[in-house]
């Protein structure tokens, strides 16, 4: 049964690091403001944060186009044996982008009401227009260009499609491991098991450049294996970042090391995110004012919560 709760449940993420890395009153919109904006009785300051906090950005939204077209054809494999051409592909992540800048121009109202149900781009939005800017549009047309002809040749799609002896576990669900008494979710793109190899195989679809913290979710997903998986060996796990716009496929060591520095951070971020926390069993947080703006103010202009922080 749902249960209606005055506080958020606790849990860790790479993304809640990431955000109060960038900044604390971002995390603080992101993980308390926003929470139970979704129900009428809630306060017009929770609606209002639930409702910037729905919004996207072109480039996330095409990432997140791209992945469930991924998750999709993964599936209809599995049933039928069929993969679609280039062609039909990148026809579809064209049509769901435009649909998405339908909804976003012509129904705002949706969003307003309802807005997990509809899409709302952040450049629309803050830019007070009804056409996206030129550089966006160029970037995300090379993107739409590159991005499903490297798909088809990576390496993992020619591994697992043109194999009879893969195991396909599981793909694009959300899970759940524990560090000590801390609930982490992770999200796996795809997970399967090479049983020429006797290798769990993990694949994390980007489409977007390489950044530091990749490794440290492909750590994360190892963790997850191990704690769920009779896996006798870290050794017999494959970490794998396949990156759709440069065409790159990155295989990362997995060693005792990393597995040990990804629960560090786990540890050391949960105690940092703690100090703005009043009761940590009701997760109840400090007031707004506790949480800091950035100093340097420059990239508050994309945040999602810049007319929280800066109302006009």
């Amino acid at each position: 049964m749902f249960e209606i709760k005055t506080y958020p449940e606790f849990s860790w993420s790479l993304s809640r690091h990431k955000t109060l890395t960038h900044c604390a009153r971002q995390y603080a919109h992101q993980y308390y403001t926003a929470h139970n904006g979704w129900l009428r009785q809630a306060s017009e300051t929770s609606k209002h944060a639930y409702r910037l906090k729905n919004i996207t950005n072109l480039e996330m939204y095409f990432g997140s186009a791209v992945h469930a077209l991924i998750d999709n054809i993964i599936e209809n494999y599995l049933d039928t044996g069929y993969i679609p051409s280039e062609n039909e592909l990148t026809e579809k992540i064209r049509a769901d982008l435009n649909q998405g800048f339908i909804e976003a121009i012509k129904y705002g109202d949706k969003w307003f009401q309802k807005p997990n149900k509809s899409t709302m781009l952040h450049e629309l939005y803050y830019g007070n227009t009804k056409k996206l800017p030129a550089d966006k549009i160029a970037k995300i047309k090379e993107r739409l260009q590159v991005t499903m002809p490297h798909f088809l040749k990576s390496k993992t799609l020619n591994e697992f499609a043109y194999n009879d002896k893969v195991e396909f576990l599981e793909a694009e669900k959300f899970r759940i491991l524990h560090i000590g008494n801390v609930k982490v979710y992770v999200v796996l793109d795809l997970l399967y098991r090479d049983l020429n190899r006797d290798k769990w195989v993990i694949v994390d679809w980007k489409t977007g450049k390489q950044t530091a913290e990749d490794p440290y979710q492909l750590a994360l997903y190892a963790l997850y294996l191990l704690q769920s998986y009779p896996i006798p060996s870290y050794t017999d796990i494959v970490i794998r970042n396949e990156y759709l716009v440069e065409g790159t496929s990155i295989e990362h060591q997995l060693d005792p090391v990393a597995l040990e520095k990804v629960q560090e951070l786990i540890g050391s971020s949960v105690e940092w995110m703690n100090e703005y926390v009043e009761d940590v069993p009701s997760n109840q947080p400090l007031p707004l004012e506790s949480f800091p703006k950035r100093e340097d103010q420059r990239a508050c202009h994309f945040c999602n919560f810049y007319e929280l922080c800066f109302p006009s």
